[in-house]
């Protein structure tokens, strides 16, 4: 179903297309690839929302902290708005301090993707973005097809990313959806589990300083399950400096042959709901909602576990390359699996 959602304030018409299959439910938004609503049953079988969504265009141009975008064409931070590809030198807007974020001021979540294929389950949307966006060089096609896949006690989201560019660039597509599994109140009593024995400690300008160190007897373990608001007022600098969880954390296994492997797992225990996510990427940014300070919702109402490469990745080469060349293709996969245990305390399905 489509249906139309507004404009944005230079007058582009923004539709919303509702995706469904067994268990599961999405809107999203042309605007910013933006999944607007995610919507799995319960323990009881009782069907809501997921994800923190915004109601109208204005609310997402005037509130949105990314809420549910797409951000690009590089997802987190990179020191100085700077980078040097090929001996050249490439300077970007500034929008986080000295840094840039997210691809900037007008990132791939303030623009409005063309709609390229569409059925009940799955959408695919494109964005060219033009060589010299936002500082970027080469004109990058990107697209992104978000899939939803049936099952019996819920079912998942698989989101496909791909890109190609007529020049060598830099690319770290990832998608900013704040997961509330409850679908209201805080984030503090999901438990989270990582598979990563290792994060990204920070500057005070949330830049990597560092290579990664282990989490292993600190808070940022979790390799076994941990409430998010069991430790995140714990006396540790890292916490302290971020006001919470906003790290980049390193997996222990790296995908293979582009197949996604498990790497995190979310559960809610007053609704029972379990989320199991998979990736080909090498880390993930686990965000606890530090700095949401909106009427609606504030702080620590939702979490974002956004499957990316590192952090300023374009200023380091000792992590994993972002450079895209012509020629290549640069492809991603990340897929959020829902299901439901028994609610409040009750045993639930193990992980992994």
């Amino acid at each position: 179903m489509r249906d139309d959602f507004g404009r944005t304030p230079d007058g582009t018409p923004v539709r919303r297309h509702t995706l469904r299959a067994h268990g599961i439910t999405a809107a999203v938004l042309t605007y910013g690839c933006v999944i607007q609503s995610l919507r799995v049953p319960d323990a009881r079988g009782d069907e809501g929302g997921v994800v923190i969504g915004l109601d109208s265009m204005e609310d997402y141009v005037t509130r949105s902290r990314y809420f549910g975008a797409v951000v690009g064409r590089y997802g987190n931070r990179i020191a100085r708005a700077r980078f040097t590809l090929d001996g050249r030198d490439h300077e970007l807007p500034r929008n986080h301090g000295r840094n840039g974020l997210h691809g900037g001021p007008l990132g791939f979540d303030k623009r409005v993707w063309e709609t390229l294929e569409v059925d009940e389950s799955r959408i695919v949307l494109e964005h060219i973005s033009p060589d010299g966006e936002m500082g970027y060089p080469g004109e990058l096609r990107a697209r992104v097809t978000y899939t939803l896949v049936p099952g019996t006690d819920g079912g998942e989201l698989r989101i496909d990313y791909h890109a190609v560019t007529d020049a060598p660039t830099h690319v770290n597509l990832t998608n900013h959806s704040y997961f509330n599994l409850a679908g209201a109140g805080t984030v503090d009593d999901h438990e989270l589990t990582l598979d990563a024995d290792r994060f990204l400690p920070v500057d005070e300008e949330f830049i990597p300083d560092g290579k990664p160190e282990p989490v292993a007897d600190t808070p940022f373990d979790f390799t076994e399950p941990h409430r998010i608001g069991e430790r995140i007022a714990d006396d540790h600098p890292q916490l302290k400096l971020a006001g919470g969880y906003d790290h980049c954390y390193v997996f222990r296994a790296p995908a293979v042959d582009d197949v996604p492997v498990p790497v995190a797992r979310v559960t809610e225990p007053s609704s029972g709901r379990i989320m199991l996510v998979s990736t080909t990427e090498p880390g993930v940014q686990f965000y606890s909602g530090n700095m949401l300070a909106d009427a609606e919702y504030g702080r620590g109402s939702g979490l974002c576990l956004e499957t990316q490469h590192f952090p300023d990745s374009p200023n380091r080469p000792d992590f994993p390359s972002t450079v895209l060349r012509p020629g290549e293709e640069y492809t991603s996969t990340t897929v959020y699996r829902f299901t439901a245990g028994r609610p409040t305390g009750e045993a639930a399905p193990q992980w992994p």
